[in-house]
C-alpha cells in the first residue's frame, strides 16, 4: 500500500519592518526553510512614516517565495486579540508562529500553534527598526538595497548650460565612493534631436521641433535611471540635473509649463540642491544652444526651486571653489 503524502506546513511571521533590515531578513530565512508555505503579515498604521504599499514591496522583493500580506495594525498589542484575527483572516491558525520577540509564545499559544524564537538577543544580527530609523546611514549594511535606494541621500547638480554639472557631479561622486546620473536629456538631446551633429554655425542654428511627450519620456527616464543607481549607491547619490529640472526646459523650449513633467519632478524630493550659477565663461562643445539665456535660466531655477520650498546651495566662483563648497555641502548633509 503507498503511503499518505505528508501533509503541508505553514508558517507565520508577523511584524512592522519599518524598516525591513537583515534581522528581519534572517528571521524569515530561517521560517522559510522549516515550512512548506510561509506568510509575512505586515502590520500597517498611519502614524508610520514609511508607506506600508513600500514596505510589502520590499518584503515581495527579498522574499518572494513568500506570501506577504498587509493588514491594518489597530489591535491592541495584546497576544490573544492578534490570535484571534489572525485566524479570522486565514480561516485557521499556522502550524508554526516564528519570532525574534517575547510576544511571539503567547501569541503562537492563543491559536494552538508552535512557536520557534529567532535571534532572540539580536546577536546574530545586531540591528533593530528603530535603530535603523534613528541613523539609517549609520546601520546601511543591514539594510537590502531596495531599502537602500528610499534612505540614501540624494544630491542634484543643476543650473543653466556649461556651469560644470556635469563635472562636479563625476567629481563629488569619485570623492565619496558613490554613484551619480549623468543627465539623459542632453543624452536625448545629441543622439535624437541633432542626430549625433554637432552644431556648426550658431548664428543660423534653427532649434528642432519638440514635443511635449519628449520632455515627459526624458523625466521618466532621468527618474528611473536615479532609481535604479539608489540600488547601487554608497549612503549618497548624485544627479546630474533631474526631472525637476525637466520642467524648466519644458518651459524654454515649449514656452510654457507642463503638469505632466512637473509632476514626475515632484515624486521624488532631493535632500540637496547644489546650483551651479553662470559666472564662468561658457564653453561650446558643438551641443549647446543657451549661452544667451543662461542669465535668465538661473533665474527660472532659483523661482521654481523656492516654488517647490527647496532651498538651494549656489555655487559661484571658479572650479575649485564650487567644489570645495559642494564638498563641504554634502559633509553637512550626511552627518
Amino acid at each position: 500500500m503507498g503511503h499518505s503524502p505528508e501533509p503541508m506546513t505553514s508558517g507565520l511571521v508577523i511584524g512592522k519592518f519599518y524598516p525591513l533590515h537583515r534581522g528581519h531578513k534572517f528571521l524569515i530565512e530561517t521560517a522559510r526553510r522549516q515550512v512548506d508555505r510561509l506568510t509575512v503579515m505586515l502590520c500597517v498604521h498611519e502614524s508610520q512614516t514609511i508607506p506600508g504599499h513600500l514596505r510589502k514591496a520590499w518584503l515581495e522583493e527579498s522574499h518572494p517565495d513568500c506570501e506577504v500580506v498587509a493588514v491594518p495594525d489597530t489591535l491592541p498589542e495584546e497576544p490573544v486579540a492578534w490570535a484571534r484575527f489572525v485566524v479570522e483572516t486565514f480561516g485557521r491558525a499556522p502550524d508554526v508562529v516564528f519570532s525574534s520577540e517575547d510576544y511571539g509564545a503567547p501569541f503562537a499559544a492563543a491559536m494552538g500553534s508552535r512557536h520557534v524564537m529567532v535571534d532572540r538577543g539580536r546577536r546574530t544580527v545586531p540591528v533593530s527598526g528603530t535603530a535603523v530609523r534613528d541613523d539609517p546611514l549609520g546601520h546601511w549594511e543591514f539594510l537590502e538595497p531596495c531599502v537602500r535606494a528610499y534612505f540614501v541621500k540624494r544630491v542634484v547638480v543643476t543650473g543653466a548650460e556649461s556651469t560644470g554639472k556635469t563635472t562636479l557631479a563625476r567629481r563629488l561622486a569619485e570623492r565619496f565612493g558613490t554613484e551619480w546620473v549623468p543627465e539623459y536629456g542632453r543624452e536625448y538631446w545629441e543622439t535624437v534631436k541633432l542626430g549625433g551633429s554637432a552644431i556648426t554655425d550658431i548664428a543660423t542654428f534653427r532649434v528642432p521641433e519638440w514635443q511635449s511627450e519628449e520632455f515627459v519620456l526624458i523625466a521618466e527616464t532621468q527618474q528611473s535611471r536615479e532609481d535604479a543607481a539608489a540600488r547601487r549607491a554608497e549612503k549618497v547619490l548624485f544627479c546630474d540635473t533631474d526631472a525637476f529640472a525637466t520642467g524648466l526646459w519644458h518651459e524654454r523650449y515649449m514656452g510654457s509649463r507642463s503638469p505632466e513633467v512637473e509632476a514626475v519632478g515632484r515624486r521624488r524630493r532631493p535632500d540637496l540642491v547644489l546650483l551651479c550659477a553662470p559666472d564662468v565663461p561658457f564653453v561650446q562643445d558643438g551641443f549647446r544652444d543657451g549661452e544667451s539665456v543662461r542669465t535668465t535660466m538661473h533665474g527660472t531655477f532659483l523661482i521654481r526651486l523656492a516654488e517647490g520650498a527647496i532651498v538651494p546651495r549656489v555655487l559661484t566662483g571658479d572650479w575649485k571653489a564650487r567644489e570645495v563648497r559642494a564638498v563641504r555641502a554634502v559633509q553637512s548633509l550626511m552627518k
